[in-house]
């Protein structure tokens, strides 16, 4: 899905309707809209059908939204198959059957793997892109997407084992119950609001940071990955020590919010001054430092702010809202780059940043705390309240829920100084 954001910008004039920047911003971020009404219902229904057959109905959508981009002539069918494309909304599922067939004491570190593997993915994505242009063309790149699509159905079917046991789990999935109280909780608000402004101001960006690059004259379509190449790595680089000071310190709020005046003080600079190439490539690498910080740092706060019982829940309302944004962020740089040109879309990602840092300075400054799960015996039949006070009781455990129908204790707990041994001891003696 991120091999056409540094390209298609630049490729949209050639469709029928292509040269009206607002229906090119809908076109990119059209798949944002069906994914963020689909997510959670997709999720739901992988708990009634089953996890695979979910995920092949996904990916069988998303390579037909492709094959009909492929085959666009005009910006109408390409805004089609765009969201034909995100209707294959199929992360919940897929976190789904991670937990299925996880443990509970790795599971948190798998979900992280996939995380990591979504942020590669980006990086290579956008130096990929441009060269993958120059080789197969966009339409090249749609039937390139379409192909990965069903290699992925394929491995899921083949390589991917069948749970032997499929049951709903609070910390990977939505739960339409627990719905209500993420939405009125003021510091997951905070965090939902960041990113929708994150991904809004970033699919905003991709509307008119090729045509910016491209008028340079600096370097051609098929060699602006030499861009975003050296910029994603040194971001990366730059990335894994900040993050590891803000866990490590619990300075997480502290690292967080200056990422965020970063991220202002970046588009803001794009509002101003983009003058020349130079001026163009520091400003994305102030811009794709603080992106990937923030990217990094957004999920762990949830976790740790989310309550124990409900992180699958605020984790499906955080990327569905993370969704929405590309979409609206896409349509409003389109529609603000076809009337007010390149500074006015800058300035509406600056605003946008400007509301976040207002938001997150405010907040309070979460737990230094992570997840914990301890699987509590399939005929377990203990009292839920008892056992969760006496966890919560023992030292360094900061909450304690136990759930008699999936069987688990959720734990947050502090990382280095926490009462493992006496957890064990509670749980062995309830069963």
């Amino acid at each position: 899905m991120f091999l056409i954001l540094p390209i298609f910008a630049l490729y949209a004039p050639q469709l029928q309707g292509g040269d009206n920047h607002t229906l090119v911003g809908v076109a990119l971020g059209a798949y944002g809209l069906t994914q963020a009404i689909l997510q959670l219902p997709f999720g739901i229904l992988s708990d009634r059908i089953g996890r695979k057959k979910v995920i092949y109905i996904g990916l069988i959508l998303m390579a037909l939204g492709s094959l009909v981009c492929a085959s666009a002539t005009d910006i109408y069918t390409m805004i089609l198959g765009r969201a034909l494309q995100g209707a294959g909304a199929i992360s919940a599922a897929i976190m789904a059957l991670l937990a299925d067939l996880t443990h509970e004491e790795h599971r948190t570190q798998a979900m992280a793997m996939i995380g990591m593997s979504i942020g590669l993915t980006f990086a290579a994505s956008l130096a990929a892109g441009p060269s993958l242009y120059h080789l197969l063309g966009m339409p090249g790149i749609f039937v390139l997407i379409g192909v990965l699509s069903i290699a992925a159905l394929i491995g899921v079917w083949q390589i991917v084992p069948q749970p032997t046991l499929s049951r709903f789990h609070s910390d990977a999935e939505a739960s339409p119950t627990k719905l209500r109280d993420v939405l009125r909780d003021p510091q997951l608000l905070r965090l939902n609001y960041g990113i929708f402004a994150l991904h809004a101001a970033q699919m905003a960006m991709f509307t008119v940071m090729p045509l910016v690059l491209k008028n340079t004259g600096h370097l051609s379509a098929d060699q602006h990955w030499q861009v975003y190449l050296p910029i994603m790595v040194g971001a990366f680089i730059f990335m894994v020590p900040a993050i590891i000071y803000g866990e490590k310190k619990a300075r997480l709020k502290q690292v967080f919010v200056s990422a965020i005046a970063l991220m202002l003080l970046a588009q803001a600079g794009m509002a101003l001054a983009l003058n020349s190439f130079w001026e163009i490539v520091a400003l994305l690498a102030l811009y794709f430092l603080a992106f990937n910080i923030l990217e990094a740092t957004l999920p762990s706060l949830v976790s740790k702010i989310a309550p124990a019982a409900a992180k699958g829940t605020a984790i499906g309302v955080y990327n569905a809202t993370q969704s929405f944004g590309a979409f609206l962020g896409g349509a409003s740089g389109g529609w603000l780059y076809n009337h007010y040109g390149t500074p006015a879309v800058f300035g509406m990602c600056s605003l946008m940043m400007l509301g976040w840092l207002l938001v997150a300075s405010s907040m309070r400054p979460p737990l230094p705390v992570k997840t914990q799960m301890f699987h509590i015996g399939d005929d377990w039949q203990g009292d839920v309240r008892e056992l969760s006070r006496r966890l919560g009781g023992l030292h360094g455990v900061k909450e304690a829920v136990v759930i008699a129908e999936e069987r688990v204790a959720y734990l947050k707990v502090l990382p280095q100084d926490w009462d493992e041994a006496g957890v064990m001891k509670l749980i062995q003696e309830t069963n």
